[in-house]
């Protein structure tokens, strides 16, 4: 009885204290205090995920002097010259993610990144890399979007705010890849864009997006033109799976209406935009890029899932012009890549990776030196040719435990013979390394 009385006088307290509240013309210093520690987010709250990995290794590279590596179709923290530990990234996402219910509903996800990847995706730069350029203290904020799902047809889904490109088989997660250094094409693909994108699936045989943003690699829009247009880029994507799920063709497209903010232009590449405003304040200028990338995985069955093939391709093409003294300018890049990985058993897998990326001039690849830089008529230097031939071993030995050792080698244009990275030499280029990554 005794505690029957006491219950109801402490509800009745508390009745009493929220009307008191409720009338009260404002919520004191101390109520504030109170409303901001009880309004949190708990990591076990339902829906609610907290995922990522810790990446470090070791990389050898045979070719340069002192601390720079003098392979130009190797970026980031894969140019780092003589033995270099490493630590690639530090990666943290949540994600509260849609539900496979069709109805309307909305989520989030936010992936933030440290390590000496984050400092290569915030300014990718080609060719002559030192050491001292990998900074692990870097902080980069991968991607930060609102999801929402609309209950049309079969469920149509939008991101809005900062999402990771669309562009590529490979991705920005090293862990992810088949390899542990990044390939040829990736170093030219966008990495993240900021806009919004659509996805819709047809069935489960076809899926495709559609989506507006600012451009590539920037958070502002897509032009760099110094008359002050504005620009945005259009995004598309058609994906094909086969009825028996084991294969898929991705294809996916980019336009841009300005002159595209790619970071993966060398800084040793002076861009069109720039070097009109250098020539003249004033210079009008108006340009255009255009990518096509296309991919594609398949499993045989008849290898019980221990057999991965995947190929990868890139078309691409800027084109722009000013007033003089800089000219027109018109540059197209291509490549294609292949894949394959055999899991022989729990813990142990190979695979291999060779591409091929090619361009008529330097203004994209960036990797020719000092030619790189464009003449009175606003031509640039001679296009370039890059091979690299890539082999990894992987070793799930523990429970959320993966350690990789890999071989490369890199032949072409972009290998050089000097520490100025000035006079070309076919190559070839060795790289050995070593990577270990634990994931939560």
């Amino acid at each position: 009885m005794i505690k029957n009385i006491t219950a109801i006088l402490g509800v009745l307290a508390a009745v009493t204290s929220l009307s008191l509240a409720d009338s009260a013309p404002e919520a004191s210093a101390q109520d504030t205090k109170k409303m901001v520690q009880n309004n949190f987010v708990e990591t076990a709250q339902k829906g609610i995920k907290l995922s990522g990995y810790v990446d470090a290794g070791y990389a050898y590279n045979f070719t340069g002097s002192g601390n720079q590596s003098n392979v130009g179709a190797r970026f980031g923290s894969d140019t780092a010259q003589r033995g270099d530990f490493n630590l690639y990234a530090v990666k943290i996402a949540l994600e509260k993610a849609l539900t496979s219910e069709n109805k309307a509903q909305a989520g989030f996800r936010t992936d933030v990144m440290i390590g000496e990847d984050a400092s290569y995706f915030i300014n990718r730069t080609a060719g002559g890399v030192s050491n001292t350029n990998n900074n692990s203290n870097s902080l980069f904020l991968e991607q930060a979007y609102v999801s929402i799902r609309a209950p049309v047809g079969n469920g149509w889904d939008f991101k809005v705010g900062k999402f990771a490109s669309i562009l590529g088989y490979e991705v920005m997660e090293r862990p992810a890849n088949m390899n542990t250094t990044f390939g040829l094409l990736f170093n030219v693909m966008p990495l993240y864009y900021t806009g919004v994108l659509s996805s819709y699936k047809f069935d489960d045989y076809l899926d495709g997006k559609l989506g507006v943003v600012n451009g590539s690699n920037t958070d502002n829009n897509t032009t760099t033109n110094p008359n002050g247009s504005d620009g945005c880029a259009v995004l598309g994507a058609l994906n094909v799976t086969a009825p028996g799920g084991n294969a898929n063709w991705s294809n996916n497209f980019q336009y841009s209406t300005g002159y595209d903010n790619n970071t993966s232009v060398s800084t040793t590449d002076t861009s069109l935009a720039t070097t009109a405003a250098a020539s003249n304040g004033n210079v009008n200028v108006s340009a255009y890029t255009l990518i096509y990338n296309t991919w594609g995985n398949w499993a045989p069955k008849f290898a019980d899932d221990k057999l991965l093939f995947a190929f990868n391709a890139l078309l691409g093409n800027t084109s722009g012009s000013a007033s003089s003294p800089v000219g027109n300018i018109n540059s197209t890049w291509y490549g294609a890549g292949a894949y394959a990985k055999y899991q022989f058993n729990d813990w142990f897998s190979l695979c291999s990776r060779g591409e091929y990326l090619g361009s008529n001039n330097s203004l994209t690849t960036g990797n020719n030196g000092s030619a790189t830089t464009p003449s009175g008529n606003g031509t640039y230097a001679t296009g370039e040719s890059n091979w690299e031939y890539t082999i990894t071993a992987g070793f799930n030995v523990i429970d959320n435990l993966l350690i990789r050792a890999e071989y490369r080698l890199d032949w072409g244009s972009s290998i050089y013979n000097n520490t100025n990275a000035t006079t070309n030499s076919d190559g070839p280029a060795h790289y050995a390394g070593a990577e270990v990554v634990y994931s939560f």
